[in-house]
Protein backbone atom coordinates (compact mmCIF):
# COMPACT_ATOMS: atom_id res chain seq x y z
CA UNK A 1 0.00 0.00 0.00
CA UNK A 2 1.19 3.51 -0.81
CA UNK A 3 2.73 5.09 2.31
CA UNK A 4 0.54 8.24 2.23
CA UNK A 5 -2.59 6.18 1.74
CA UNK A 6 -1.48 3.88 4.56
CA UNK A 7 -1.07 6.88 6.86
CA UNK A 8 -4.56 8.10 5.93
CA UNK A 9 -5.96 4.68 6.75
CA UNK A 10 -4.28 4.80 10.13
CA UNK A 11 -5.58 8.34 10.74
CA UNK A 12 -9.05 7.77 9.25
CA UNK A 13 -11.05 8.66 12.37
CA UNK A 14 -9.19 11.95 12.86
CA UNK A 15 -9.63 12.85 9.18
CA UNK A 16 -13.38 12.27 9.27
CA UNK A 17 -13.67 14.15 12.57
CA UNK A 18 -11.97 17.20 11.05
CA UNK A 19 -14.24 17.05 8.00
CA UNK A 20 -17.31 16.64 10.23
CA UNK A 21 -16.35 19.66 12.33
CA UNK A 22 -15.74 21.75 9.24
CA UNK A 23 -19.19 20.82 7.94
CA UNK A 24 -20.81 21.72 11.26
CA UNK A 25 -18.99 25.06 11.36
CA UNK A 26 -20.14 25.89 7.82
CA UNK A 27 -23.76 24.97 8.45
CA UNK A 28 -23.89 26.76 11.79
CA UNK A 29 -22.54 29.90 10.12
CA UNK A 30 -24.76 29.90 7.01
CA UNK A 31 -26.35 33.21 8.01
CA UNK A 32 -22.96 34.89 7.58
CA UNK A 33 -21.72 33.04 4.50
CA UNK A 34 -22.20 35.25 1.41
CA UNK A 35 -24.71 34.23 -1.25
CA UNK A 36 -22.30 35.45 -3.96
CA UNK A 37 -18.56 35.81 -4.21
CA UNK A 38 -16.09 37.51 -6.53
CA UNK A 39 -13.26 35.27 -5.29
CA UNK A 40 -11.43 33.44 -8.10
CA UNK A 41 -8.62 30.92 -8.41
CA UNK A 42 -6.26 30.33 -11.35
CA UNK A 43 -7.32 26.66 -11.52
CA UNK A 44 -3.83 25.73 -12.74
CA UNK A 45 -2.36 24.01 -9.70
CA UNK A 46 0.41 21.52 -10.45
CA UNK A 47 -0.14 17.93 -9.35
CA UNK A 48 2.39 17.02 -6.65
CA UNK A 49 4.48 13.86 -6.95
CA UNK A 50 4.07 12.16 -3.59
CA UNK A 51 0.69 13.39 -2.36
CA UNK A 52 -0.14 15.57 0.62
CA UNK A 53 -2.37 13.23 2.60
CA UNK A 54 -5.93 14.07 3.60
CA UNK A 55 -5.21 16.42 6.52
CA UNK A 56 -2.82 18.61 4.55
CA UNK A 57 -5.15 18.55 1.55
CA UNK A 58 -8.02 19.70 3.75
CA UNK A 59 -5.85 22.56 4.96
CA UNK A 60 -5.12 23.65 1.38
CA UNK A 61 -8.80 23.33 0.49
CA UNK A 62 -9.67 25.71 3.32
CA UNK A 63 -7.05 28.21 2.18
CA UNK A 64 -7.67 28.16 -1.57
CA UNK A 65 -11.03 26.60 -2.43
CA UNK A 66 -13.38 27.10 0.53
CA UNK A 67 -13.77 30.84 -0.27
CA UNK A 68 -15.45 29.78 -3.53
CA UNK A 69 -18.32 28.23 -1.56
CA UNK A 70 -21.48 30.32 -1.20
CA UNK A 71 -24.46 29.75 1.07
CA UNK A 72 -26.54 27.96 -1.58
CA UNK A 73 -28.06 25.76 1.18
CA UNK A 74 -28.87 28.89 3.18
CA UNK A 75 -32.14 30.71 3.85
CA UNK A 76 -31.67 33.61 1.43
CA UNK A 77 -30.44 31.76 -1.65
CA UNK A 78 -33.59 32.20 -3.72
CA UNK A 79 -32.20 31.44 -7.18
CA UNK A 80 -32.60 28.32 -9.33
CA UNK A 81 -35.30 26.81 -7.06
CA UNK A 82 -32.56 25.59 -4.72
CA UNK A 83 -33.43 23.65 -1.59
CA UNK A 84 -31.05 23.27 1.33
CA UNK A 85 -29.96 20.01 2.89
CA UNK A 86 -31.84 18.91 5.99
CA UNK A 87 -29.95 17.10 8.80
CA UNK A 88 -31.48 13.74 7.87
CA UNK A 89 -30.61 14.12 4.19
CA UNK A 90 -26.98 14.90 5.05
CA UNK A 91 -26.81 11.75 7.17
CA UNK A 92 -28.13 9.75 4.23
CA UNK A 93 -25.75 11.44 1.79
CA UNK A 94 -22.70 10.85 3.97
CA UNK A 95 -23.64 7.22 4.48
CA UNK A 96 -24.20 6.79 0.75
CA UNK A 97 -20.54 7.77 0.31
CA UNK A 98 -19.37 5.58 3.18
CA UNK A 99 -21.17 2.46 1.94
CA UNK A 100 -20.28 3.33 -1.69
CA UNK A 101 -22.78 0.99 -3.36
CA UNK A 102 -23.41 0.71 -7.08
CA UNK A 103 -27.20 0.64 -6.85
CA UNK A 104 -28.29 -1.65 -9.67
CA UNK A 105 -29.66 -5.07 -8.75
CA UNK A 106 -32.34 -6.27 -6.34
CA UNK A 107 -32.07 -10.05 -6.30
CA UNK A 108 -28.57 -11.27 -7.06
CA UNK A 109 -25.09 -11.70 -5.66
CA UNK A 110 -22.76 -8.73 -5.46
CA UNK A 111 -25.21 -6.31 -3.85
CA UNK A 112 -28.95 -5.71 -3.62
CA UNK A 113 -28.86 -2.09 -2.50
CA UNK A 114 -31.31 -1.11 -5.24
CA UNK A 115 -34.00 -2.55 -2.98
CA UNK A 116 -33.54 0.65 -0.96
CA UNK A 117 -34.33 2.58 -4.13
CA UNK A 118 -37.45 0.50 -4.73
CA UNK A 119 -38.61 1.22 -1.19
CA UNK A 120 -37.83 4.92 -1.49
CA UNK A 121 -39.81 5.25 -4.72
CA UNK A 122 -42.72 3.51 -2.97
CA UNK A 123 -42.48 6.04 -0.11
CA UNK A 124 -42.45 8.91 -2.61
CA UNK A 125 -45.56 7.60 -4.33
CA UNK A 126 -47.29 7.61 -0.93
CA UNK A 127 -46.09 11.16 -0.21
CA UNK A 128 -47.36 12.38 -3.58
CA UNK A 129 -50.62 10.38 -3.45
CA UNK A 130 -49.76 8.56 -6.68
CA UNK A 131 -50.70 4.93 -7.46
CA UNK A 132 -48.16 2.12 -7.55
CA UNK A 133 -48.73 1.78 -11.28
CA UNK A 134 -45.50 3.75 -11.75
CA UNK A 135 -41.99 2.34 -11.88
CA UNK A 136 -39.39 4.86 -10.75
CA UNK A 137 -35.67 5.38 -10.33
CA UNK A 138 -33.16 8.03 -9.30
CA UNK A 139 -31.08 10.19 -11.64
CA UNK A 140 -28.98 13.33 -11.22
CA UNK A 141 -31.58 16.01 -11.86
CA UNK A 142 -34.57 17.15 -13.87
CA UNK A 143 -32.58 17.11 -17.11
CA UNK A 144 -31.79 13.40 -16.83
CA UNK A 145 -35.27 12.63 -15.55
CA UNK A 146 -36.79 14.38 -18.56
CA UNK A 147 -34.24 12.65 -20.80
CA UNK A 148 -35.14 9.21 -19.41
CA UNK A 149 -38.89 9.79 -19.69
CA UNK A 150 -38.76 11.33 -23.16
CA UNK A 151 -36.40 8.57 -24.28
CA UNK A 152 -39.12 6.03 -23.56
CA UNK A 153 -41.68 8.37 -25.15
CA UNK A 154 -39.55 8.39 -28.31
CA UNK A 155 -39.55 4.57 -28.31
CA UNK A 156 -43.32 4.53 -27.77
CA UNK A 157 -43.88 6.81 -30.73
CA UNK A 158 -41.72 4.63 -32.95
CA UNK A 159 -43.71 1.57 -31.87
CA UNK A 160 -46.90 3.25 -33.12
CA UNK A 161 -45.35 3.02 -36.60
CA UNK A 162 -44.00 -0.48 -36.03
CA UNK A 163 -40.45 0.90 -35.73
CA UNK A 164 -37.71 0.39 -33.13
CA UNK A 165 -36.07 3.82 -32.87
CA UNK A 166 -33.62 2.67 -30.19
CA UNK A 167 -32.09 0.05 -32.48
CA UNK A 168 -32.50 1.61 -35.90
CA UNK A 169 -32.71 5.33 -35.32
CA UNK A 170 -35.52 7.82 -35.80
CA UNK A 171 -37.21 7.25 -39.14
CA UNK A 172 -40.56 8.99 -38.65
CA UNK A 173 -41.50 12.55 -37.81
CA UNK A 174 -41.94 13.04 -34.09
CA UNK A 175 -44.68 15.52 -33.25
CA UNK A 176 -44.38 17.22 -29.87
CA UNK A 177 -46.74 19.77 -28.31
CA UNK A 178 -45.93 21.96 -25.33
CA UNK A 179 -46.74 25.46 -24.08
CA UNK A 180 -44.05 26.60 -21.62
CA UNK A 181 -41.33 23.93 -21.55
CA UNK A 182 -38.41 24.12 -19.17
CA UNK A 183 -35.01 24.34 -20.83
CA UNK A 184 -34.12 20.88 -19.51
CA UNK A 185 -36.89 19.34 -21.61
CA UNK A 186 -35.67 21.18 -24.68
CA UNK A 187 -32.11 20.03 -23.98
CA UNK A 188 -33.38 16.46 -23.66
CA UNK A 189 -34.95 16.66 -27.12
CA UNK A 190 -31.56 17.71 -28.45
CA UNK A 191 -29.73 14.84 -26.73
CA UNK A 192 -32.33 12.32 -27.93
CA UNK A 193 -31.79 13.29 -31.55
CA UNK A 194 -35.33 14.63 -31.82
CA UNK A 195 -34.12 18.21 -32.13
CA UNK A 196 -34.28 21.14 -29.73
CA UNK A 197 -36.45 23.09 -32.21
CA UNK A 198 -38.64 20.17 -33.15
CA UNK A 199 -41.74 20.97 -31.14
CA UNK A 200 -44.90 22.97 -31.64
CA UNK A 201 -45.74 25.68 -29.13
CA UNK A 202 -49.38 25.56 -28.12
CA UNK A 203 -51.05 28.80 -27.08
CA UNK A 204 -51.26 29.61 -23.39
CA UNK A 205 -54.47 30.58 -21.63
CA UNK A 206 -55.30 34.24 -22.19
CA UNK A 207 -54.39 36.65 -19.45
CA UNK A 208 -51.41 36.36 -17.17
CA UNK A 209 -50.97 32.61 -17.64
CA UNK A 210 -48.32 30.13 -18.81
CA UNK A 211 -50.59 27.08 -18.88
CA UNK A 212 -51.72 25.22 -22.00
CA UNK A 213 -54.82 26.49 -23.76
CA UNK A 214 -56.70 23.18 -24.02
CA UNK A 215 -58.81 24.32 -26.98
CA UNK A 216 -55.73 25.29 -28.99
CA UNK A 217 -54.08 22.01 -28.01
CA UNK A 218 -57.04 20.07 -29.35
CA UNK A 219 -56.95 22.05 -32.60
CA UNK A 220 -53.30 21.08 -33.04
CA UNK A 221 -54.10 17.47 -32.25
CA UNK A 222 -56.91 17.32 -34.80
CA UNK A 223 -54.57 18.72 -37.45
CA UNK A 224 -52.43 15.56 -37.08
CA UNK A 225 -55.30 13.44 -38.43
CA UNK A 226 -54.77 10.61 -35.97
CA UNK A 227 -50.97 10.57 -35.93
CA UNK A 228 -49.41 9.89 -32.52
CA UNK A 229 -47.60 12.63 -30.65
CA UNK A 230 -45.87 13.53 -27.38
CA UNK A 231 -47.26 16.13 -24.98
CA UNK A 232 -44.90 17.85 -22.53
CA UNK A 233 -46.91 19.57 -19.81
CA UNK A 234 -45.96 21.50 -16.68
CA UNK A 235 -46.62 21.17 -12.98
CA UNK A 236 -45.32 24.64 -12.04
CA UNK A 237 -43.62 26.65 -14.76
CA UNK A 238 -40.27 28.06 -13.78
CA UNK A 239 -41.26 31.74 -13.80
CA UNK A 240 -44.74 31.81 -12.30
CA UNK A 241 -45.36 28.26 -11.03
CA UNK A 242 -48.36 27.85 -13.35
CA UNK A 243 -49.96 24.42 -13.80
CA UNK A 244 -51.50 22.86 -16.86
CA UNK A 245 -55.03 21.49 -16.50
CA UNK A 246 -54.37 17.80 -15.88
CA UNK A 247 -58.02 16.86 -15.60
CA UNK A 248 -58.67 18.27 -19.07
CA UNK A 249 -55.58 16.55 -20.48
CA UNK A 250 -56.76 13.27 -18.93
CA UNK A 251 -59.98 13.59 -20.93
CA UNK A 252 -57.97 14.12 -24.11
CA UNK A 253 -56.12 10.88 -23.37
CA UNK A 254 -59.44 9.10 -23.79
CA UNK A 255 -59.90 10.57 -27.28
CA UNK A 256 -56.42 10.68 -28.82
CA UNK A 257 -53.25 8.59 -28.97
CA UNK A 258 -50.33 10.35 -27.28
CA UNK A 259 -47.61 10.07 -24.67
CA UNK A 260 -48.24 12.42 -21.78
CA UNK A 261 -45.17 13.65 -19.92
CA UNK A 262 -45.34 16.01 -16.93
CA UNK A 263 -42.37 18.10 -15.87
CA UNK A 264 -43.14 18.45 -12.16
CA UNK A 265 -39.60 19.23 -11.04
CA UNK A 266 -40.75 21.21 -8.01
CA UNK A 267 -44.48 21.66 -8.54
CA UNK A 268 -45.21 17.98 -7.98
CA UNK A 269 -44.79 18.57 -4.27
CA UNK A 270 -48.03 20.56 -4.29
CA UNK A 271 -49.57 17.10 -3.89
CA UNK A 272 -48.44 16.85 -0.25
CA UNK A 273 -50.66 19.77 0.83
CA UNK A 274 -54.45 19.73 0.99
CA UNK A 275 -54.35 23.44 0.12
CA UNK A 276 -52.55 22.87 -3.17
CA UNK A 277 -53.10 19.26 -4.21
CA UNK A 278 -55.92 20.35 -6.53
CA UNK A 279 -53.21 21.76 -8.79
CA UNK A 280 -52.06 18.24 -9.71
CA UNK A 281 -55.46 16.58 -9.77
CA UNK A 282 -55.52 14.13 -12.67
CA UNK A 283 -51.75 13.77 -13.01
CA UNK A 284 -51.92 10.07 -12.14
CA UNK A 285 -53.01 9.51 -15.76
CA UNK A 286 -49.64 10.60 -17.13
CA UNK A 287 -47.26 8.21 -18.88
CA UNK A 288 -44.21 9.77 -17.23
CA UNK A 289 -43.40 12.36 -14.58
CA UNK A 290 -40.21 14.24 -13.67
CA UNK A 291 -39.59 15.35 -10.07
CA UNK A 292 -36.50 16.88 -8.42
CA UNK A 293 -35.52 16.01 -4.86
CA UNK A 294 -32.81 18.65 -4.47
CA UNK A 295 -35.49 21.28 -4.73
CA UNK A 296 -38.47 21.06 -2.35
CA UNK A 297 -37.44 17.77 -0.74
CA UNK A 298 -34.31 19.60 0.49
CA UNK A 299 -31.71 16.89 -0.09
CA UNK A 300 -28.18 17.48 -1.45
CA UNK A 301 -27.52 17.84 -5.17
CA UNK A 302 -27.67 15.63 -7.37
CA UNK A 303 -31.06 14.03 -6.78
CA UNK A 304 -34.14 13.58 -8.92
CA UNK A 305 -36.37 10.71 -9.96
CA UNK A 306 -38.52 9.71 -12.89
CA UNK A 307 -41.83 7.88 -12.81
CA UNK A 308 -42.92 5.87 -15.85
CA UNK A 309 -46.14 3.89 -16.05
CA UNK A 310 -45.41 0.19 -15.69
CA UNK A 311 -47.38 -0.60 -18.84
CA UNK A 312 -44.41 0.83 -20.78
CA UNK A 313 -41.78 -1.35 -19.09
CA UNK A 314 -40.87 -3.21 -22.28
CA UNK A 315 -40.38 0.07 -24.14
CA UNK A 316 -38.16 1.28 -21.31
CA UNK A 317 -36.01 -1.84 -21.57
CA UNK A 318 -35.80 -1.48 -25.36
CA UNK A 319 -34.55 2.08 -24.84
CA UNK A 320 -31.93 1.48 -22.15
CA UNK A 321 -31.07 -2.24 -22.07
CA UNK A 322 -27.36 -2.86 -21.68
CA UNK A 323 -26.91 -5.11 -24.72
CA UNK A 324 -23.25 -5.84 -23.91
CA UNK A 325 -24.09 -7.67 -20.67
CA UNK A 326 -25.98 -10.87 -21.62
CA UNK A 327 -24.91 -12.48 -18.34
CA UNK A 328 -27.52 -10.33 -16.57
CA UNK A 329 -30.28 -12.48 -18.03
CA UNK A 330 -33.89 -11.50 -18.75
CA UNK A 331 -34.31 -7.84 -17.68
CA UNK A 332 -37.78 -8.48 -16.30
CA UNK A 333 -36.87 -11.64 -14.39
CA UNK A 334 -33.56 -10.25 -13.10
CA UNK A 335 -34.23 -6.55 -12.52
CA UNK A 336 -31.24 -4.28 -12.84
CA UNK A 337 -31.44 -0.50 -13.16
CA UNK A 338 -28.81 -0.39 -15.89
CA UNK A 339 -31.50 -1.81 -18.20
CA UNK A 340 -34.00 0.90 -17.26
CA UNK A 341 -32.12 4.21 -17.33
CA UNK A 342 -29.05 5.84 -18.93
CA UNK A 343 -26.39 5.12 -16.31
CA UNK A 344 -24.49 1.85 -15.90
CA UNK A 345 -22.79 3.10 -12.73
CA UNK A 346 -24.76 4.97 -10.10
CA UNK A 347 -24.37 5.79 -6.44
CA UNK A 348 -27.08 5.08 -3.89
CA UNK A 349 -28.90 8.40 -4.49
CA UNK A 350 -32.03 7.06 -2.85
CA UNK A 351 -30.49 7.01 0.63
CA UNK A 352 -30.66 10.77 1.44
CA UNK A 353 -34.29 10.74 0.30
CA UNK A 354 -35.09 7.61 2.34
CA UNK A 355 -33.63 9.23 5.46
CA UNK A 356 -35.58 12.43 4.82
CA UNK A 357 -38.92 10.74 4.26
CA UNK A 358 -38.66 8.60 7.38
CA UNK A 359 -37.27 11.44 9.50
CA UNK A 360 -39.91 14.07 8.67
CA UNK A 361 -42.88 12.15 7.30
CA UNK A 362 -45.89 13.48 5.42
CA UNK A 363 -46.55 16.18 7.99
CA UNK A 364 -43.02 17.52 7.85
CA UNK A 365 -43.06 18.00 4.09
CA UNK A 366 -46.59 19.38 4.13
CA UNK A 367 -45.40 21.99 6.63
CA UNK A 368 -42.39 22.80 4.44
CA UNK A 369 -44.49 23.28 1.30
CA UNK A 370 -47.12 25.39 3.03
CA UNK A 371 -44.52 27.50 4.84
CA UNK A 372 -42.69 28.15 1.57
CA UNK A 373 -45.84 29.26 -0.21
CA UNK A 374 -46.77 31.49 2.73
CA UNK A 375 -43.34 33.11 2.62
CA UNK A 376 -43.69 33.72 -1.12
CA UNK A 377 -46.96 35.59 -0.51
CA UNK A 378 -45.36 37.51 2.34
CA UNK A 379 -42.47 38.57 0.12
CA UNK A 380 -44.83 39.57 -2.69
CA UNK A 381 -46.85 41.77 -0.32
CA UNK A 382 -43.65 43.33 1.02
CA UNK A 383 -42.57 44.19 -2.54
CA UNK A 384 -45.89 45.87 -3.31
CA UNK A 385 -45.67 47.92 -0.12
CA UNK A 386 -42.33 49.37 -1.23
CA UNK A 387 -43.89 51.03 -4.28
CA UNK A 388 -40.63 50.54 -6.20
CA UNK A 389 -41.51 47.08 -7.49
CA UNK A 390 -44.38 45.37 -9.28
CA UNK A 391 -45.37 41.75 -9.63
CA UNK A 392 -45.25 40.40 -13.16
CA UNK A 393 -47.64 37.55 -12.34
CA UNK A 394 -49.86 36.34 -9.51
CA UNK A 395 -48.13 34.25 -6.84
CA UNK A 396 -49.60 30.79 -7.43
CA UNK A 397 -47.27 28.70 -5.31
CA UNK A 398 -43.69 29.42 -4.24
CA UNK A 399 -42.20 31.57 -7.01
CA UNK A 400 -42.31 35.36 -7.02
CA UNK A 401 -41.76 36.96 -10.43
CA UNK A 402 -41.36 40.74 -10.22
CA UNK A 403 -39.58 43.75 -11.67
CA UNK A 404 -38.78 47.39 -11.02
CA UNK A 405 -41.91 49.49 -11.24
CA UNK A 406 -42.43 51.51 -14.40
CA UNK A 407 -41.40 50.87 -18.00
CA UNK A 408 -38.75 53.57 -17.69
CA UNK A 409 -36.89 51.34 -15.22
CA UNK A 410 -36.70 48.30 -17.49
CA UNK A 411 -33.15 49.14 -18.56
CA UNK A 412 -32.11 49.23 -14.89
CA UNK A 413 -33.39 45.79 -13.85
CA UNK A 414 -30.20 43.93 -14.70
CA UNK A 415 -27.91 46.41 -12.97
CA UNK A 416 -30.16 46.44 -9.90
CA UNK A 417 -30.13 42.65 -9.59
CA UNK A 418 -26.37 42.49 -10.15
CA UNK A 419 -25.75 45.07 -7.43
CA UNK A 420 -28.20 43.37 -5.06
CA UNK A 421 -26.65 39.93 -5.53
CA UNK A 422 -23.15 41.33 -5.19
CA UNK A 423 -23.95 42.54 -1.68
CA UNK A 424 -23.92 38.85 -0.73
CA UNK A 425 -26.97 38.71 1.54
CA UNK A 426 -29.43 37.33 -1.01
CA UNK A 427 -29.28 35.67 -4.40
CA UNK A 428 -32.06 35.82 -6.98
CA UNK A 429 -32.06 35.07 -10.70
CA UNK A 430 -32.92 37.22 -13.73
CA UNK A 431 -35.69 36.29 -16.12
CA UNK A 432 -37.79 37.64 -18.97
CA UNK A 433 -41.55 37.32 -18.66
CA UNK A 434 -44.00 38.53 -21.32
CA UNK A 435 -41.21 40.57 -22.92
CA UNK A 436 -40.31 42.30 -19.66
CA UNK A 437 -37.05 41.95 -17.79
CA UNK A 438 -37.75 40.53 -14.38
CA UNK A 439 -36.39 38.92 -11.24
CA UNK A 440 -37.40 35.58 -9.80
CA UNK A 441 -37.32 34.53 -6.15
CA UNK A 442 -38.07 30.92 -5.31
CA UNK A 443 -38.97 29.76 -1.81
CA UNK A 444 -38.11 26.10 -1.15
CA UNK A 445 -35.48 26.17 1.60
CA UNK A 446 -36.43 24.72 4.99
CA UNK A 447 -34.37 27.39 6.83
CA UNK A 448 -36.06 30.48 5.37
CA UNK A 449 -38.11 32.64 7.77
CA UNK A 450 -40.01 35.92 7.72
CA UNK A 451 -36.94 37.57 9.23
CA UNK A 452 -35.00 36.64 6.08
CA UNK A 453 -37.59 38.49 4.02
CA UNK A 454 -37.18 41.52 6.26
CA UNK A 455 -33.40 41.39 5.73
CA UNK A 456 -33.79 41.10 1.95
CA UNK A 457 -36.26 43.98 1.70
CA UNK A 458 -33.79 46.20 3.55
CA UNK A 459 -31.02 45.08 1.19
CA UNK A 460 -33.22 45.95 -1.79
CA UNK A 461 -34.03 49.39 -0.40
CA UNK A 462 -30.36 50.15 0.14
CA UNK A 463 -29.51 48.94 -3.35
CA UNK A 464 -32.15 51.28 -4.83
CA UNK A 465 -30.62 54.18 -2.91
CA UNK A 466 -27.08 53.29 -4.01
CA UNK A 467 -28.15 53.19 -7.66
CA UNK A 468 -30.41 56.24 -7.26
CA UNK A 469 -33.38 54.41 -8.77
Amino acid sequence: MNSVLHQDLHDFENILEQAKQQGIDFLNNLENVPTSTTYKIEAKRSLNETGLGSVETLREFNERLAPLMVSSPGPRYWGFVTGGSTPASIVGDWLASVYDQNAQGINGQGGNSALIEFETINLLLQLLNLPDTFLGGFVTGATMSNFTSLGVARQWLGAQFGKDFAKNGISEKINIFTATPHSSSVKSLSMLGIGSHNFTLVKTIEGNREAIDIQDLEKNIEALNGKPFILISSAATVNTADFDDFKAISKLKGKYKFWWHIDAAFGGFAAVSEKYQHLVEGWEGADSITIDCHKWLNVPYESAFYLINKEHVNLQIETFQNSNAPYLGNPLENFNYLNFLPENSRRLRALPVWFSLLAYGKEGFCDLVEKSTSLALHFGNALIEQDSFELLAPIRLNNVCFTLKGDHNQEKVSSFLFALNERGNVFMTPTVYQNKKGIRASFVNWRTTENDIKIVIEEMKETLLDLEI
